[in-house]
C-alpha cells in the first residue's frame, strides 16, 4: 500500500501551514484550533520550508523559557525535512518515521505541498490492513470464497 491510500481516505486531506515569519504564539493558537500536532512552515503554502511541531515547540520552551513567545515559527523550526510522495509505500514511510523519530511527514508533488502523514494515518492504515488479512483468513478456513 502506497501514502497515495492514506491521501484517498485523510479528512480534509490537507496540510496545515504557517508562515516562517508568525509568532510562536499563532502556532500554538493554529495547533490547538486544527487539532494537530504539526505545521508545515511556508511562505506561500506550496514550498515547505520547515515544519514546527508540538515537540519542537516543548524543546524551545524548555531552552529559551517564557521569552518563547517573543520568537518567530523560523526559530524553532525544523528546516531539514523529510518529505515523501504519494507512491511511496506506507511500510516504507512507517518504518522511516520509526527510525528517524518523526511524526510528521509531508507529502509532496514536484517539490510542492500536498499534505501531511502522521505515524496515527499510518498505524490506522497498517491496522485496516490486518484486520482485513485477518478476514480473509478466517473466510478461507470456514471455505468461504
Amino acid at each position: 500500500m502506497t501514502v497515495q491510500r492514506i491521501l484517498n481516505t485523510q479528512e480534509g486531506g490537507t496540510a496545515v501551514c504557517i508562515a516562517p515569519d508568525a509568532g510562536i504564539d499563532e502556532a500554538l493558537d493554529l495547533l490547538a484550533v486544527e487539532n494537530v500536532g504539526a505545521l508545515v512552515v511556508s511562505s506561500d503554502g506550496r514550498k515547505v520550508e520547515g515544519i514546527v511541531s508540538e515537540r519542537d515547540i516543548v524543546r524551545a520552551l524548555r531552552t529559551v523559557g517564557s521569552d518563547l513567545l517573543r520568537q518567530r515559527v523560523r526559530d524553532v523550526m525544523t528546516a531539514d525535512v523529510v518529505t515523501c510522495v504519494a507512491g511511496d509505500r506506507a511500510a516504507g514511510i512507517m518504518a522511516l518515521m520509526v527510525e528517524r523519530h518523526l511524526r510528521h511527514i509531508p507529502v509532496v508533488r514536484n517539490d510542492e505541498l500536498v499534505s501531511m502523514v502522521s505515524i496515527r494515518d499510518l498505524l490506522q492504515l497498517r491496522l485496516e490492513e490486518v484486520k482485513s488479512e485477518a478476514r480473509a483468513m478466517r473466510n478461507y478456513i470456514r471455505g468461504v470464497a
